[in-house]
Formats: C-alpha cells, sequence, structure tokens
C-alpha cells in the first residue's frame, strides 16, 4: 500500500509537472481568442524562448531570445503561413533578446555589445559573426534589448536599468541611437526604466515606446506607459515620476509630474508591456491601418495576474483614443498558459507574436469572406 501510495503521489506530481510545463503547450492555440473575422494559426513550434523577430525581404522570419541564449532563422518555403524550415543562426550569445535587419545585415543586441551577421539570407549555413559595438554596460538586471533602425538608418538600442528602483545615471535608463559609420551613441530619450519595445509612426515618423514601471509598490501602482518622443532628449520620469502621475517615496521628494513627459498612456501596473508594433498592411480592415498592436508580458510580482495578452491601441492624430484586447487566453485562473513577447508584420499583411514562454509564434490573419 506505501508503494502504490508513493507511486500515485510520484504521478500525480509529473502530470502537473507535465500539464504546466511551456515546452509541452501545444494545446495553446485552442485557449486564445482573437476578434470575430480574424484567424490564429501557428507560425512556428518549438523556437526556443522566442521574442523580438526581424522579416526579411524573402520572407525569412529571425527570431531572438533572451534565456536560450540563441537566434534562428524560421523560412517559410511555400508561402502559407507555416514556418517548413528552421534553421539555428548563432547560440551562446549574452542575452539576445533584440534583432533588427538593415541593408540585409542582421543586427543582434547582447548585452554589453551589438553584434552584426553580414548579408544573413546568403550565408545561412555559415553566418559570420562580427562585433559592431561594444561600449554597452554589461548589467544582465534589465540588461536584455530591443533594436530597431531609425528612418535615418541608424541603430535604436535601449538600456534598462540595473535596479528595480536607484538613482538616475547617464550610461543607463535611456534609448540610444547608434550611428553605424561612426559608432557615436546619442541620447533619444532619457528616464526610461525598461523599454523592451518600440516602433516609429508610419506616417509621423515619431518613436513609441513601452517602458515597464518599478515593482514593489504594490497591485496598482505605478503604471507601466506607452510613451511617445516628441522631443529628442525628453525626460521620461524615472527614477522620480512614474507613470506621469506617481511620484517614488525614494526619489520622488521636491519633483513635480509636469517637470517631465506624461506617457502616451498610463497602463494598468505591471502589465509588463513588451514589443509594440503600428500595423501598416492591408489585409486588416482599413480602421486597423496604422493602429499600435502591443504586446502585454504579464505581470510577476501581484498578487493577481494582470497583463498576458496583446491589445490594440486606437490611435488617432496622435493620441490614444482607446485600448481593447485583441489576442487573449494566455492565462486563465492565475495560470499561465503562455507569455506574448513581441509582434511583427509579414508582407502579406497578417501579423506575428512571438510566445517565449510557450516557445510558440502564432500568425493572425484576417478572412473577408
Amino acid at each position: 500500500m506505501k508503494i502504490h501510495s508513493k507511486l500515485t503521489k510520484v504521478a500525480t506530481t509529473l502530470a502537473v509537472a507535465l500539464l504546466s510545463s511551456p515546452a509541452l503547450a501545444n494545446d495553446i492555440l485552442s485557449r486564445l481568442s482573437v476578434p470575430k473575422g480574424y484567424e490564429l494559426s501557428y507560425f512556428a513550434k518549438d523556437v526556443e524562448n522566442a521574442r523580438q523577430m526581424a522579416v526579411g525581404k524573402d520572407g525569412t522570419v529571425y527570431v531572438g531570445s533572451r534565456k536560450a541564449g540563441k537566434v534562428h532563422a524560421l523560412i517559410d518555403n511555400n508561402r502559407d503561413g507555416v514556418a517548413d524550415k528552421k534553421i539555428l543562426v548563432a547560440e551562446g550569445l549574452n542575452m539576445p533578446s533584440g534583432i533588427a535587419l538593415k541593408d540585409g545585415d542582421l543586427y543582434v543586441a547582447e548585452v554589453e555589445r551589438i553584434v552584426r551577421f553580414k548579408q544573413i539570407a546568403k550565408n545561412l549555413k555559415a553566418p559570420v559573426k562580427e562585433v559592431v559595438f561594444d561600449d554597452l554596460p554589461d548589467k544582465r538586471h534589465h540588461g536584455w534589448k530591443y533594436l530597431t533602425v531609425s528612418p535615418e538608418g541608424e541603430l535604436i538600442i535601449p538600456v534598462g536599468v540595473a535596479c528595480n528602483i536607484c538613482a538616475e545615471d547617464p550610461k543607463f535608463g535611456r534609448i540610444f541611437s547608434l550611428n553605424l559609420e561612426t559608432k557615436k551613441l546619442s541620447t533619444i530619450a532619457k528616464g526610461v526604466r525598461n523599454s523592451v519595445g518600440f516602433d516609429y509612426h508610419p506616417v509621423t515618423g515619431k518613436l513609441w515606446f513601452s517602458d515597464n514601471g518599478r515593482d514593489m509598490m504594490g497591485d496598482d501602482i505605478p503604471p507601466c506607459e506607452i510613451n511617445r518622443v516628441d522631443e529628442i532628449g525628453q525626460h521620461f520620469g524615472f527614477p522620480y515620476v512614474h507613470g506621469g502621475s506617481v511620484l517614488d517615496p525614494e526619489f520622488g521628494e521636491g519633483k513635480s509630474v509636469t517637470d517631465y513627459a506624461m506617457p502616451a498612456l498610463a497602463l494598468q501596473a505591471h502589465v509588463a508591456p513588451l514589443g509594440i508594433h503600428f500595423y501598416r498592411g492591408e489585409q486588416f480592415p482599413k480602421a486597423m491601418k496604422h493602429q499600435l498592436f502591443v504586446a502585454e508580458h504579464g505581470s510577476w510580482n501581484r498578487s493577481k495576474k494582470v497583463g498576458y495578452r496583446v491589445m490594440r491601441a486606437n490611435v488617432q492624430d496622435g493620441q490614444i483614443r482607446g485600448y481593447e484586447p485583441f489576442l487573449t487566453g494566455f492565462m486563465e485562473n492565475e495560470t499561465t498558459y503562455g507569455r506574448p513577447a513581441a509582434i511583427a508584420e509579414l508582407d502579406d499583411g497578417s501579423l506575428l507574436v512571438s510566445d517565449d514562454y510557450a516557445n510558440a509564434i502564432y500568425r493572425i490573419s484576417y478572412n473577408n469572406k
């Protein structure tokens, strides 16, 4: 009886572990929901710790990771919306979450440096890594990054603060612009706690970015943020003011919320907005053109979980007029099934959403029939 009891207990424990394992989250698609008219499918499974994506001119989707230390290339040969081949581009990298393509070169952000794989599409079988810039802080706390290329051709690089809350430091809490020719680093935005997502508005050319609010102030403050850079070098408040409304209990004394840039949208505390993307395609309804999609990665230190969804911000005339769920079902009854991390767009106008918990990339298409 004792042996039987022990075996039953082991089996039960194993079953619970298996059901909660991200590696076995292949049933997650049936849990997810999109609005009427949209269809959800897998673009790729088993992409370890999938984070930021970059889409090449030939349709190849490159994917960074954070914990896995890998970069993959996903190829959809027959263009049916499902990747048929996965190629390991690099491994053993230091939290290579952020990636970007420029002139056929693949740029990858490690914690302390930027590396490049020249003409990656032509060299997938034997990619060669070279260091482009190695003068970034080596702190791993909020050290993983997101990348994009500015309209002027510079590489946009965030450096999160190496703390939950700490004194302002000109090396941290910034979004920088790197001139790839001169290697000069310029400040785009200050007072940014930890941005792991940004995009340029397709019409105005202004940079919008997400920012994760500080922890350990309770369940409901301070807000996370969606911000818009109206002037180069604007200060967005950290560590003095959070979400445009909350003075920090340690660093906010003598400060005023009016001295800092207000967020374009103050989000619920701890939803952890990561990748953001302005829709540019023609497949979705016309009303979706230039709407902002936000991947809320989800809370980790809140008594009741929030986030774990992709939201749509209704952007009109440079202002956010509404904010509503678009892709949901990643979390139910405090159980996590997935965590959306980043968003990319294929040339057919469908959207890709990476999930670094379920190790998957989803494709959202629109069926107007």
